[in-house]
């Protein structure tokens, strides 16, 4: 038998310190069997590969986990990787043991990170594995933790593959579960290897700060511990510096560089009881000033994950900010385990923790929504939507709480409440004020949907909703109802793309390209291509790629490079969000100044929500745009002999070119400046900043903002 760096006896010792009534001959067993069953494999560092199984076990039992589950991380490779069977563990371990290991057998040939019609149908799977046993996810979030801290042994392409999986799906899906340290350190892991430079820089600089201001964690810490013993409040306090990929998306969600951004550090206050936390609270927000917005209260409004905790940032030493979260032992439990609680052990028994989620009632509020997918992009939206984004909580007028993501709009609310809701909405209040249906929405924000019999959804909405619930049941109406005349359509639209390469547009090269594109029917692709929604020219891809002929595009004039204007209204774009070719733009109407042009998501458009009278509907014109459209790049990089002119040079390499150049920030190892690029398009902007940000030396690039740019609204 091979050696391995923890043994059987090791192993059972941390199982038992939180529960001395393991089945320690159980354990044993399967670390010989799997031990033996992998003998002569082994890792790309050279080690035997029973070493990572069994160190896949370690981690789990820092969760606490039933015996179980254990057992299965430390079998989880055998079915797959050795001569091992479903049969023979299911004879040695036992249903339950044999039914996980395949599940994570099962999860581990997903490929989550391909295509995204695959992509989409293997979440649908991983989703299913979830809802008939969450330990499996368990095993396998552990199993990507150690193969990320050991990482540095695979080839370069592999880590980077691994590293975006990581970055993209397991992090996510670590946090949705509520196991935020997991989360935290799968992300720096990955962000090691995406963008090793980036996080170096900002390593030296938080090295940098403390030599300048001292180790900030203890002082603010003892300040935070003199407040509570003033109000007579007993509570643990403990505190950290934030991971360098946590701050590194501070930095990019904020646009303010390392030197701006103050809430670096995290402090956390474990309190007696419930009562004590808002205690502790008080006593917090008299000694310093709370930082508006920033008070988020999950104690009365938990997450579904079960997480519980009361949040603030508050302006603490020397201007610092500081985060502060307050909770219980058993909130915090909940908070370090997430959803894994449910299995904790402590002193031998199952813990009963009244925060702990029912795993089956937390894939249930997961899945909610999703049956109502018709395909599987639908499904994959729903779930990144799930996973991914920020949520806002709003208000029906009853008081009942409904759960968005960042930046819905008040039809997201209307097919939140009940799709029939949502197809009859003609108008929306928002705090008791009338607004348009496109407004985003705020936390707290009480909304009430306005409808009309008779009303239907109107295409436009898709621009408008961004949960997958809306844009499914949008989409679903609005084929139903033309769902006859796509069909007629999209058979003419086919019958003259296929005639343009001599081929026949036949019921069974129709079924046969359906098949290809992941569609039910020839009828499904007919409706999808005569609503717009798959082109001809992709039927005729997905059976003849080597035909179809790359499109020819002529090149836009620049004087009428939007429609949709009046005739002879004169249209500038907005210096505050400079859109380009190929973003969702809208026009603001503007006395005597004609039509001023802002992306989409322009914040400046903020304040003209309730004059919709001033907002006019456009689209760019198809084609190639010349490349005369300013976008200003905010970068920072290395104070280095060269950089800048390689960086000159690689823009002008992409056929790009500088048209004014500003410096705003200098210092001995870098320099922060905006550079005025003109690009054509939005891919081409891409196509820049991709080249740029490869560079070694250029420690970070984004788009510059500027609403102080924005024209005078209220012309």
């Amino acid at each position: 038998m091979l050696a391995t760096a923890i043994k059987a006896d090791d192993l059972i010792d941390l199982v038992k310190t939180y529960n001395p009534k393991t089945n320690e001959g159980l354990i044993r067993e399967a670390f010989s069997y799997g031990e033996k069953m992998h003998e002569g494999q082994y890792r790309h560092s050279g080690a035997p590969y029973f070493t990572h199984p069994v160190e896949v076990a370690a981690i789990l039992t820092e969760q606490k986990l039933d015996d179980a589950t254990i057992i299965t991380a430390i079998l989880h490779d055998t079915i797959e990787d050795t001569k091992s069977t479903f049969g023979e563990v299911e004879r040695k371990f036992g249903t339950e043991i044999a039914e996980l290991v395949d599940g994570v057998t099962k999860l581990t040939n997903l490929q989550l990170s391909s295509i995204e019609s695959k992509q989409a149908e293997n979440f649908r799977k991983l989703f299913m594995a979830m809802s008939k046993d969450l330990r499996v996810i368990l095993v396998k979030l552990a199993d990507r933790l150690h193969n990320m801290r050991t990482i540095k042994h695979m080839r370069s392409e592999k880590q980077v593959q691994k590293s975006r999986e990581t970055m993209d799906i397991y992090a996510p899906l670590a946090g949705r579960m509520g196991m935020h340290w997991m989360r935290e350190e799968l992300e720096d892991l990955a962000f090691r290897v995406l963008n090793p430079d980036a996080r170096a820089s900002i390593i030296r600089r938080f090295i940098t700060l403390q030599k300048e201001t001292g180790n900030l964690v203890p002082k603010i810490t003892n300040d935070i511990r003199a407040e509570l013993d003033k109000a007579g409040i007993r509570g643990d306090v403990s505190g950290r510096a934030k991971k360098p990929f946590s701050i590194w998306r501070k930095m990019e969600e904020k646009k303010q560089a390392f030197s701006r951004l103050s809430d670096i550090y995290g402090f956390r206050v474990i309190c007696a009881d419930e009562d004590a936390c808002y205690r502790v609270l008080g006593a917090i927000h008299r000694r310093w000033r709370a930082v508006p917005g920033r008070f988020k209260d999950y104690i009365s409004q938990p997450k579904s994950n079960g997480y519980r905790s009361l949040h603030t940032t508050v302006s603490g030493r020397d201007g610092k900010r500081v985060e502060i979260q307050i909770r219980t032992q058993a909130m915090h439990e909940v908070a370090e385990a997430g959803v894994a609680a449910h299995w904790a052990y402590r002193d031998g028994v199952r813990v009963e923790n009244p925060f702990a989620v029912d795993p089956t009632t937390w894939v249930s509020s997961v899945n909610e929504g999703f049956g109502q997918a018709e395909d599987h992009e639908d499904f994959l939206e729903h779930v990144k939507l799930e996973m991914y984004q920020d949520q806002v909580f709003c208000f029906t007028p009853k008081g009942d709480v409904v759960k968005l993501p960042r930046g819905a709009v008040p039809l997201d609310f209307a097919y939140a409440i009940h799709t029939r809701i949502g197809h009859s909405c003609v108008g929306a209040k928002v705090d008791g004020l009338r607004v348009p249906l496109w407004t985003r929405l705020r936390n707290g924000q009480s909304v009430e949907i306005i409808t009309a019999e008779g009303q239907k959804p109107q295409p436009t909405w898709m621009d408008i909703v961004v949960t997958g619930r809306a844009k499914s049941a949008i989409r679903k109406s609005l084929r139903e109802e033309h769902r006859d005349r796509y069909i007629k359509l999209g058979r003419e639209l086919t019958r003259v793309a296929f005639e343009h390469i001599d081929k026949k547009a036949t019921d069974k090269a129709l079924a046969t390209a359906a098949k290809a594109l992941s569609l039910v029917d020839a009828d499904q692709l007919l409706e999808y291509v005569g609503s717009t929604e798959l082109s001809a020219r992709e039927v005729v891809a997905a059976l003849y790629p080597d035909l179809v002929e790359k499109r020819e595009v002529g090149e836009v004039e620049t004087k009428r490079a939007v429609a949709g204007l009046p005739d002879g209204v004169a249209v500038k774009r907005a210096a505050c969000c400079q859109p380009v070719p190929g973003e969702r733009i809208v026009g603001i109407k503007h006395r005597g100044d004609g039509v001023w042009l802002h992306g989409i998501a322009c914040d400046a458009l903020i304040e003209l929500e309730e004059e919709p009278d001033r907002w006019v509907d456009l689209r760019w014109h198809d084609g190639q745009h010349p490349a005369q459209n300013a976008v200003t790049l905010n970068m920072t990089l290395s104070n280095d002999f060269g950089v800048l002119g390689r960086i000159c040079t690689l823009i002008g390499e992409q056929k790009a070119n500088i048209s004014d150049l500003h410096f705003i920030d200098r210092k001995p190892d870098y320099f922060r400046l905006l550079v005025d690029v003109d690009v054509r398009d939005a891919e081409h902007l891409h196509g820049v900043m991709t080249a740029i940000e490869a560079d070694s030396d250029v420690a970070s690039l984004e788009r510059h903002r500027d609403l102080s740019r924005k024209p005078e609204l209220n012309a």
